[in-house]
């Protein structure tokens, strides 16, 4: 029996008993209260406590269902410090309905992952829009809510996986000064701890402890549950009063937190000494909650302070060459935060000259005021993100997270209308009262006769903030779109411009009337690109510095005006573009764009400043194990000589080659190269197709290059194997990597079979052979995988692994690795792996076309390759087909253990 909502009624009886009595279908679930509604969320509660947040979007064939629970490090007592976070691994390792939960996701094609911050912990998954995935999904998150094992055994593996993510943190300059900076700046209250928690708490703590911690936080009346996506309202609510409504409400107690951080009474500093290759300049300033009312001045503060390249710190540190770069940000909590501000410098550099200028930068704001040009500014930066965010159900149905972690959802909105409202004279006063002396952690400690105390304000009641809040009109909703080949084939308008320039249009109504373009281009032959390596780099990351009609600061004034995100790469022999918009300003963007591509201004102050950046960029790689792993691989995979376009240097070669590079090479080589010729443009979105046509017109017109085009081959080679191993002395994480090249491309026969074969060993969510063997079984490493490219031009591919681990574990890691190869040829795949892992990666690839942002990618390489869908679609098809046997045929063909190349970075005198 159906009710007109169109929900399954709970139990059989309780159907009768409404058919006999005619009550209103609404009657049925009283149990499950509509809350309030702001611009199409609606929130519902149970009778358990549990809040249900629904957020139905149309235009997406994939669902995002995310589990919030409201606990995180800050509610973690002595000795159980990265206890939240070491228990959000536990519950991924299954419950009595799904005792594979990595096997899962991986068969549903999901995205998934949890993660674990100060006020909040939630675990996610986005997957095709099917009701055999919902109904799964539900069972899932609703069952591990209160069920999960959370057994010593998998306590004694995964603790080993944490230490290692620990580990792998303690490699970061980055991470472990802002640690150093928030366990200064807070004396009592758990902010000053990091989420990882400390290395002996994670060693030492019992599963007890633990479990009890689980049975605290994990029940509904501590939980949201956020639903995003193609669904029907009513039927999911049907669906989850069935899964998480039949979840008894606990009789326990939460105590409510009552630490308060004081007022902070004098400047505090911290100093950090460990092996590195560039400097670190930070100080953070205590700031209100994120719910309180001064906060979105603070924002727009920080943006006005920290923005490159209009940013004041920019202009002073990186402009004056005192810095390489500068970032800001804010920790926006539910108890007062932090702001916190970090300058990159040289290891050359003077860092007390560099020091005082950041704070004279930060704490002089009184005597050189915040104009209204600069708010508005940092306003419309702020703002478009926001814009962007709400095109995508997605984005904000996890953005749902934070906030509710600050107290309630609505305060997302809220937030939104502040800053809107901020002005010139906001962000003075915020900037006069809480940026001062007596409330920074930076520097030294110094004492004062007369002490200054910044009383931090508090937001007793978040939700009293927005108990009528009713919001505004929701943004435009779009079509509900099939991501099928054929669909997408018989969208999709292909067309050749007067240039040669290949178009793909795919027109389309969409959430927000969000529209994304991808440029992609190609140029010059192996003789001419011959030893252009660092030019070619330098020209695709100078041309969002300054154009014919604007400057860098004003591009991204104007880009920020036009609620558009634009990233623009280039390499030596190939450029790209992407852009995200919306419909009425797709055109003027295109313009910008036009003008930024064909009229570079490559001023020289900018390229001084890019060539710092990039050698200290470089110079951190010179100890970074994983860097050097991944540089070592692609140097394997390119086995040219120095001067082949081909041909991937050292981090010692590339910085020699930024030293001797000049702008004059950069701009003859924007001259010689760029061209419209050989360019592929897809657009996917809600857009006018004659003035979009008429702006590539604009675009390519007329746009030609001196050096012709000859694509360069990259044919099969058989690679040497000999093993390849980097000292990194005093890191406490180690990289491995594996590389094997393969004869094959991926319209070869057996393409299919090994792109299968991957996704079983490495590829999936930590239920693959190697994840499941190194992390799962052996506890070595936080992450471990494989991955495979296989050439669409040539017939060539890799295949790869990976494992991040400690320096003492690498023999280890490269024994369960090599382990796993010879059982995976020696026994095979089986045929229940194979048929699970075709289901996931099917379901995976549907997700992907699902994604704009994905499918304009394919549409441009689509048009380079001169195909369509249809070749994805066989792939599929193929792919589909796949028995245990051709997989266990096909890798016994190519795999051999002996033939993989090995590439250790680490500490080896840890290793030996």
């Amino acid at each position: 029996m159906q009710l007109t909502l169109k929900r399954r009624l709970p139990t059989l009886a309780t159907a009768m008993l409404l058919a006999l009595c005619s009550l209103n279908p609404l009657q049925a679930f009283a149990e499950i209260k509509k809350v309030t509604e702001v611009e199409g969320i609606t929130e519902y509660r149970l009778d358990n406590g549990l809040k249900v947040l629904l957020f139905p979007d149309a235009t997406k064939e994939t669902v995002t269902v995310n589990v919030t629970y409201h606990v995180g490090s800050k509610h973690e007592n002595y000795g159980e410090t990265g206890m939240a976070h070491l228990l959000e691994h536990l519950v991924f390792k299954g419950s009595p309905k799904h005792k594979d939960i990595p096997a899962e996701l991986s068969s549903h094609g999901a995205r998934p992952n949890g993660t674990t911050w100060t006020d909040r912990t939630n675990y996610f998954e986005t997957f095709a829009a099917t009701e055999e995935n919902i109904d799964w999904a539900l069972s899932m998150e609703s069952d591990r809510m209160v069920n999960s094992f959370i057994a010593k055994k998998d306590l004694d593996s995964e603790m080993t996986v944490v230490r290692n993510e620990f580990e792998m943190g303690e490699n970061s300059p980055f991470r472990i000064t802002l640690q150093r900076m928030l366990a200064s700046a807070f004396e009592w209250h758990n902010y000053g701890k990091t989420t990882i928690g400390a290395r002996s708490d994670l060693e030492n703590v019992s599963i007890e402890r633990l479990q009890a911690f689980y049975r605290k936080y994990y029940q509904p009346d501590n939980a949201t549950l956020i639903v995003a996506g193609k669904f029907d309202p009513a039927a999911m609510l049907g669906k989850i009063e069935n899964t998480f409504g039949a979840i008894p409400k606990p009789d326990r107690t939460i105590e409510p937190l009552y630490t308060v951080e004081p007022a902070q009474d004098g400047e505090r500093e911290v100093t950090v000494r460990r092996v590195g290759d560039v400097q670190l300049l930070g100080t953070l300033y205590h700031v209100p909650p994120g719910a309180h009312q001064d906060f979105a001045a603070i924002d727009v503060l920080n943006e006005v302070l920290s923005a490159t390249p209009n940013g004041r710190l920019h202009k002073a540190l990186v402009e004056n060459k005192l810095a390489t770069s500068v970032f800001g940000m804010n920790f926006q909590w539910q108890d007062p935060g932090v702001a916190i501000f970090l300058a990159e410098l040289d290891k050359s550099t003077d860092s007390e000259k560099s020091r005082k200028v950041l704070l004279e930068t930060l704490e002089s704001i009184k005597s050189q005021p915040i104009t209204d040009k600069e708010v508005e500014a940092a306003k419309r930066t702020l703002l478009k993100n926001l814009t962007l965010a709400f095109n995508s159900s997605e984005k904000i149905a996890l953005e749902l997270s934070e906030w509710l972690g600050m107290g309630d959802w609505r305060l997302l909105f809220l937030n939104r209308d502040r800053l809107e409202k901020v002005t010139a004279a906001d962000v003075q006063r915020v900037a006069e009262y809480y940026f001062t002396q007596n409330n920074r952690t930076a520097g030294r400690f110094i004492p004062t006769d007369k002490p200054e105390r910044v009383e931090i304000p508090l937001v007793a009641d978040a939700s009293a903030l927005v108990k009528d809040y009713k919001g505004r009109e929701q943004v435009a909703q779009g079509e509900a779109f099939d991501p099928s080949q054929s669909n997408i084939d018989a969208r999709t308008e292909t067309l050749t411009l007067p240039t040669g320039t290949k178009v793909a249009l795919l027109a389309k109504k969409t959430r927000g009337e969000a529209v994304v373009v991808r440029i992609s281009g190609q140029f010059g032959d192996l003789k001419s690109l011959s030893g252009k390596g660092a030019i070619g780099d330098a020209v695709g990351e100078m041309l969002l510095r300054g154009s014919g009609k604007y400057s860098r600061e004003q591009i991204k004034e104007e880009l920020d005006k036009l609620q558009a995100s634009v990233r623009v790469g280039g390499g030596n022999g190939n450029m790209t573009v992407a852009i995200e918009t919306t419909k009425a300003n797709l055109q003027p963007v295109l313009d910008l764009i036009t003008d930024v591509l064909r009229n570079p201004a490559f001023a020289e102050k900018e390229f001084d400043l890019y060539k710092a950046e990039a050698k200290v960029a470089i110079e951190q790689s010179l100890q970074d194990p994983q860097a050097l792993a991944f540089n070592a691989l692609s140097r394997h995979q390119s086995p040219y000589g120095k001067d082949d376009p081909r041909y991937v240097g050292t981090f010692e070669e590339q910085l020699a080659e930024l030293d001797k590079l000049s702008l004059k090479q950069v701009k003859r080589y924007h001259t010689d190269f760029y061209t419209a010729k050989n360019m592929q443009i897809s657009v996917v979105g809600d857009f006018d197709r004659s003035a979009t046509v008429t702006a590539l017109e604009q675009l390519t017109d007329g746009w030609k290059s001196k050096q012709a085009y000859q694509r360069i081959e990259s044919p099969y080679v058989k690679l040497d194997s000999s093993p390849v191993t980097f000292n990194t002395p005093d890191k406490e994480n180690a990289t491995f990597v594996a590389s094997l090249a393969l004869p094959v491309g991926d319209a070869d026969a057996d393409a299919p079979a090994l792109v299968l074969g991957n996704y079983i060993l490495g590829g999936g969510f930590l239920s693959s052979r190697l994840a499941t063997r190194l992390r799962q079984q052996d506890g070595l490493s936080y992450g471990a995988g494989s991955f495979m490219e296989l050439g669409s031009e040539d017939q060539r591919g890799m295949i790869g692994a990976y494992a991040i681990c400690a320096p003492q574990n690498l023999n280890k890691v490269e024994l369960g690795f090599k382990e796993e190869i010879v059982r995976l040829l020696k026994d095979g795949f089986t045929a229940e792996e194979v048929e699970a892992a075709k289901s996931g990666l099917l379901q995976g690839r549907k997700v992907s076309r699902s994604q704009d942002k994905e499918l304009v990618g394919s549409l441009a390489k689509n048009l380079k390759l001169e195909r369509t869908m249809a070749f994805d679609k066989a792939f599929e098809d193929k792919l589909a087909a796949l028995t245990a046997d051709d997989l266990n045929q096909v890798f016994r063909k190519y795999i051999k253990a002996e033939d993989f190349a090995l590439i250790k970075a680490g500490d080896m005198s840890k290793a030996q």
